[in-house]
């Protein structure tokens, strides 16, 4: 059975995943949920049926199934290690997963949808603004301190740090976040973009693209 991936195209933490499939070069399948307010095809009984959490991304490799964007990306390194995406000796392989955990623990979840929504509905407030940029800031000051020298996060090729930072990237440019104080990190995401696996993997390019 081919690996099927439930995703929308805006969810940074399915973007992630895309990448990670797409670097490793794993044929996959996309099966679009809509987080869109309104629509939150998430939250209907059908997709509960497939992920209890009601959250993307969502994989099925075969008998295997497994949320959580962090969770996906160990599996996909520890069962398709042809293309690695962690570094194979310390101490690096843990300044990656450090870097990643900065992003998927403490930025993101600050910053998702779901907090966003929930910051308008109940206190009337605006979190794409000063909200947004709070944490972003917060985050990327750490990683960029952490990160190489470059091309890519950590060296002369991708690893999951890039996986993570550019969706995260992507998302700080649609909310027009100032972001010159972190020139290790917008390079990285800059040569990561010029490659074809973070170009398929791109929001606009997804089946649900609105």
């Amino acid at each position: 059975m081919a690996i099927r991936l439930y995703s929308y195209w805006r969810s940074s933490s399915a973007y992630r995943v895309r990448i990670a499939l797409n670097l490793k070069g794993l044929e996959y399948e996309t099966i679009p949920v809509s987080l869109a307010p309104g629509v939150a095809e998430h939250r209907q009984d059908e997709y509960r049926r497939v992920n209890p959490q009601m959250l993307v991304p969502f994989l099925e490799d075969g008998e295997v199934t497994i949320g959580q964007s962090m969770a996906i990306l160990e599996y996909l390194e520890e069962t398709y290690p042809q293309t690695r995406l962690l570094p194979v000796d310390e101490p690096l392989r843990s300044r990656v997963r450090a870097f990643c955990n900065m992003i998927a623990c403490d930025i993101q979840p600050l910053n998702n949808l779901r907090v966003m929504q929930y910051i308008k509905t109940e206190f009337d407030a605006d979190a794409s603004g000063n909200w947004y940029t709070h944490w972003i800031h917060e985050g990327f000051r750490a990683a960029e301190a952490l990160a190489g020298d470059g091309p890519y996060v950590f060296g002369d090729a991708p690893t999951l740090a890039d996986a993570m930072l550019v969706p995260q990237v992507y998302n700080a440019r649609r909310f027009d976040v100032p972001l010159g104080d972190f020139p290790k990190l917008i390079a990285a995401a800059d040569a990561c973009n010029k490659l074809e696996a973070f170009k398929k993997a791109a929001p606009e390019q997804q089946p649900d693209a609105a």
